[in-house]
């Protein structure tokens, strides 16, 4: 979307923000220049205020890459929200390590993270953001509001199609902050506007509330497959149920496998495809080298429109460096902090060598074992995410600083893998459908077929890692598997070389102390 809808600098919303408990000294929004009566006259404001819903997930500001950001605290290039969302999902697991030494950055690999960790709370802090955006849309866009303003008839039904795709985004911020945090400060369009002390949700009503949510705009969201590229539909939502019903039973106690794979079969029957190249799927031109087809959800990045030290910027600079070169990436120069670790690389049958083409890993000059972390060369580097497109050529920005490669946050490929396990779970569906979309999946690749035999819920463990690493599912499917805290080792967790198990509450991140002492209505998640 963000590359056919100019981002809208609606400065005002922000007010929606002051519910936040953060105090003067962390984030805060800084925009309260507009007025709602003024912006709202005009029918086209109501599209471009959700292009600015949507850009929320890709830039941090109003003047990309820096300059006026939403947030203040941390630098625009570490609170951009894809690349806090990320970090969450990868660095805290067996798929990702970072050599920097930035603040408390080191602290979510080992799993030794504190309620003062300040990635974490821009994270928190970030989401909540977004979630009042979307409140303040939907607070400026009710039937009522609209006839008032003298909105035509026709720009009315445009406008109730924004507003199921404003639903959504808030359904995946909160879904975000269901997995992440469990139990957070919770705000509608219901409440009012201005400084107050939100109530705490737990994590089974929130759960409740983002089903409530993408149930209620299922029939009301345009069809699955069609609308414009980059902006929700009816199969986004979907796959959103399926996620969230798949994990049901670590966010209430109770299993819905039955109703994830009811949601996966719809998405797969929704006229989607596969992509013919795996490696098509994370190229410049992957909104149209037939990627697309895949692809059902992504965040996307403009070299020229959507400019952003987080982001797709963040994936691709940062996983270049030693004897990589930066040109092979459509990027002026390597970042040298990504890397992966040998839980990875052992993923693969023959590792590094696999014939399975998803093992795009650099091995020159890079050690398969992580002596230091902070050593960009310990460790395998990972070649998944380019700036160039299919021919060789780099993305918009002749600079190579700002990519255009999209970030596939939802895709047919994960729906197939959540078929397979919901099936395994005992949410019914065919055996035989489960290993066809599986083995459907190793073809494209040239990975060996699986037989009936193999299918078992540690394979499919091992195949979503395999599929889907770095696209930030990672630190959710191990704790669904229980293999996130008390089980799971691989190196560097614990902060020890070999890995060790840590403590089960670090299932749940921390509520951030600073947003502890403000709001007197929150408790702190169990551990912490």
């Amino acid at each position: 979307m963000l590359k056919t809808l100019k981002p809208f600098l609606i400065l005002f919303i922000s007010a929606g923000f002051l519910w936040s408990c953060e105090d003067d000294l962390d984030l805060q929004p800084e925009d309260n220049r507009l007025t709602a009566e003024t912006t709202f006259e005009d029918p086209a404001s109501y599209k471009q205020f959700l292009a600015k819903l949507y850009a929320g997930l890709a830039v941090s500001g109003q003047e990309g890459p820096a300059g006026d950001p939403d947030l203040i605290g941390l630098d625009e290039g570490f609170s951009q929200y894809l690349r806090l969302y990320w970090s969450m999902q990868e660095l805290t697991t067996d798929e990702a390590v970072i050599g920097w030494n930035d603040g408390t950055i080191q602290d979510l690999h080992a799993q030794n993270w504190t309620a003062g960790n300040e990635f974490i709370r821009t994270m928190y802090s970030r989401i909540l953001y977004q979630v009042s955006l979307t409140n303040e849309f939907l607070r400026q866009s009710t039937p009522e509001l609209l006839e008032s303003r003298g909105i035509a008839a026709e720009e009315r039904e445009n406008i109730a199609i924004y507003r199921a795709e404003a639903r959504f985004l808030r359904a995946l911020h909160y879904y975000h902050a269901l997995d992440l945090f469990g139990n957070v400060p919770f705000v509608t369009e219901e409440d009012p506007v201005g400084a107050f002390l939100p109530q705490q949700i737990q994590r089974p009503e929130l759960y409740d509330f983002v089903e409530s949510e993408l149930l209620a705009i299922e029939s009301e969201i345009v069809s699955a497959n069609s609308n414009e590229y980059g902006r929700a539909d009816q199969a986004a939502v979907w796959m959103l149920l399926s996620k969230l019903y798949l994990n049901a039973e670590i966010y209430t106690g109770e299993a819905h496998y039955t109703e994830a794979l009811d949601y996966s079969e719809r998405v797969i029957n929704a006229n989607y495809s596969l992509a013919d190249d795996y490696q098509k799927l994370f190229l410049a031109d992957n909104d149209s080298n037939g990627a697309q087809s895949e692809v059902i959800f992504p965040i996307t990045f403009d070299g020229q429109q959507t400019r952003s030290y987080g982001g797709m910027a963040f994936i691709i600079h940062a996983a270049v460096g030693g004897d990589m070169d930066p040109a092979d990436f459509g990027v002026s120069s390597g970042w040298a902090g990504l890397r992966t670790t040998a839980a990875l690389v052992d993923k693969f049958p023959n590792g590094a060598d696999s014939e399975d083409e998803r093992a795009l890993f650099f091995t020159e000059g890079q050690t398969k074992e992580i002596d230091e972390i902070s050593s960009f060369n310990d460790g395998f580097a990972i070649t998944k995410f380019k700036n160039v497109t299919v021919d060789g050529e780099w993305g918009s920005d002749d600079t190579g600083e700002f990519p255009d490669t999209d970030f596939p946050m939802f895709r047919l490929a994960d729906a197939y893998l959540m078929y397979a396990e919901a099936h395994l779970r005992g949410g019914g569906g065919s055996q035989a459908a489960a290993l066809d979309y599986v083995n459907e999946l190793r073809e494209r690749v040239d990975a060996d077929q699986v037989g009936a035999s193999d299918l078992s819920l540690n394979f499919i463990l091992d195949e979503r890692a395999r599929e889907l690493y770095w696209e930030a599912h990672r630190r959710t499917d191990l704790i669904r598997f229980n293999q996130f805290t008390e089980n799971g080792i691989w190196p560097w967790k614990g902060d020890v070389p070999q890995g060790a198990t840590t403590q089960g509450y670090r299932n749940l991140m921390p509520i951030p102390a600073s947003d502890l002492g403000v709001n007197t209505n929150l408790e702190q998640n169990p551990g912490y």
